[in-house]
C-alpha cells in the first residue's frame, strides 16, 4: 500500500491537509451552470446592491421626487416578475436581476414607514423629556 503524501509534505495514511477535507470546499464559490463572471459577482453581492439601490431610491422618495404610490406599484410589479418569471428562469442573469430588483423595491416600500416610525419615536422622546423637565421644575422647592 502506498503512503499518502499531503501537500504540506506530511506522510502517512492519516495525514490531512485542509484542501483535502470537505471543509476546505465550503469556502469556494458556488458556480452555477452557464453563469458568467459578472452574474456571479452580482449574485454574491446582491444584498449589498439591493440595499444601495433602496437607499438611493429611498432618499428620492423622502425628498418627494418619487411619489410613494409609484414605489408601491414598482414593488408589486418586481415581486410579481420575480415570482412568476424570474424565480424559475433558466438564465442565471434573469434570476439574479429579478431577485435584486424585487428585494430593493420591497425595501424602498419600507423606507417611508420607517421614517414615520422614527418621527413618532422622536415625538414620544420629546414628550417624555418635557414631562421629566416639568416634574423637575414643579418639585423644585426654592
Amino acid at each position: 500500500m502506498r503512503e499518502r503524501r499531503s501537500r504540506d509534505g506530511a506522510r502517512g495514511p492519516g495525514s490531512r491537509h485542509p484542501a483535502d477535507t470537505v471543509s476546505g470546499v465550503g469556502s469556494q464559490f458556488l458556480i452555477e451552470h452557464r453563469e458568467r463572471r459578472l452574474t456571479r459577482r452580482v449574485r454574491h453581492n446582491r444584498v449589498r446592491i439591493a440595499l444601495a439601490l433602496a437607499a438611493a431610491e429611498g432618499i428620492l422618495v423622502l425628498a418627494g421626487a418619487i411619489p410613494w404610490w409609484v414605489v408601491v406599484l414598482l414593488a408589486l410589479g418586481s415581486v410579481a416578475a420575480y415570482a412568476a418569471w424570474g424565480r424559475e428562469h433558466e438564465s442565471p442573469d434573469v434570476r439574479v436581476l429579478t431577485w435584486t430588483a424585487a428585494v430593493s423595491q420591497l425595501l424602498v416600500v419600507l423606507v417611508p414607514v420607517l421614517a414615520g416610525a422614527v418621527v413618532v419615536l422622536a415625538a414620544v422622546a420629546v414628550v417624555v423629556l418635557a414631562a421629566v423637565a416639568l416634574g423637575a421644575i414643579l418639585l423644585d422647592r426654592r
